[in-house]
């Protein structure tokens, strides 16, 4: 092992855990998550020679893997795979699991909703707690975008919840009024 790649997973040990913790948030669960990890990790691997200053390998590492999501998203539909799992959220305590599940299915309908890139942007500030500062800086946008972008995309992300919603509730109320129907009728 050379010199570089001894510096390269020196470096990377500290960032290691919330790194692999948001490839698997941005991909919606673990197997996928995983597997963009291990892509990006290749990618920074090869691209670390590059780096000219070493203290900013963490925003760096960061803006590898949201393009390597965004570039795994172009690929053709049939070799894109889908994401079947509710594993956006490992922790939690919740007394009913249906309630763990349901919020999980909710966030990841409302985070497919963005684009890849504000799907990265809302994880990284909201969830991950990244300051304005250092996105601005991964993205290479200015801090208003910054803002401006995540105010859109929670908007987004809260209309698409809403829709689901309404149809759920319309769901929901047209079954409770056949099954009163049904029950009116052998009642009688």
């Amino acid at each position: 092992m050379n010199v570089d790649n001894q510096i390269f997973w020196m470096l990377i040990e500290p960032v290691h855990a919330k790194a692999e913790a948001f490839c698997r948030k941005l991909a919606g669960n673990k197997d996928d998550g995983d597997d963009l990890y291990q892509e990006s990790l290749l990618l920074a691997l090869r691209k670390f020679a590059q780096l000219r200053d070493h203290s900013a390998l963490r925003p760096w590492l960061f803006r590898i893997i949201v393009n390597c999501f965004k570039n795994s998203l172009r690929q053709p539909w049939w070799k894109q795979r889908k994401v079947i799992s509710s594993g956006i959220r490992q922790s939690g305590n919740f007394d009913d699991p249906r309630c763990e599940y349901e919020l999980n299915r909710w966030l990841e309908k409302a985070l497919k909703s963005l684009s890849a890139e504000n799907r990265a942007l809302i994880i990284l500030y909201e969830i991950e707690g990244w300051e304005i500062t250092d996105l601005s800086r991964i993205l290479k946008r200015p801090a208003g975008t910054i803002k401006a972008r995540l105010a859109r995309s929670r908007r987004k992300m809260r209309r698409a919840i809403e829709n689901q919603l309404s149809r759920n509730i319309n769901f929901n109320s047209a079954d409770e009024v056949i099954y009163a129907l049904q029950r009116n009728k052998t009642a009688d």
